[in-house]
């Protein structure tokens, strides 16, 4: 099974997020206009993989379910602002808002 449009767009999406930074699901749904945070999360569920993963998580700041150790790894690697604990991202200091660094007027 192949990637459909909507797929492409999430996964398109994906690869520009920042290193450090994050979307939630339904960020990544409002961003496109279209399809809701399952949706997201089943086209990252089928073909995220191959786009860097741990950039979309929960909106509490949650990891990918069942990925939690790999994806706070990456976390700290990248430099991703976490809430004590360590555990899950600090949603105020990491969340993306699509716009392309230096692109701000």
């Amino acid at each position: 099974m192949e990637p459909d449009e909507f797929a492409e767009r999430v996964l398109d999406l994906v690869e520009r997020i920042p290193p450090g930074r994050v979307m939630s699901y339904g960020d990544v749904a409002e961003y496109l206009g279209a399809g809701g945070p399952r949706q997201v999360g089943r086209v990252m569920a089928l073909w995220g993989g191959a786009v860097p993963w741990w950039r979309v998580i929960r909106a509490d700041g949650s990891p990918p379910p069942g990925h939690e150790v790999r994806a706070v790894r990456a976390y700290r690697a990248e430099g991703t602002p976490l809430r004590p604990g360590g555990v899950r991202v600090d949603m105020r200091g990491a969340r993306w808002d699509g716009v392309e660094e230096g692109a701000r007027g």
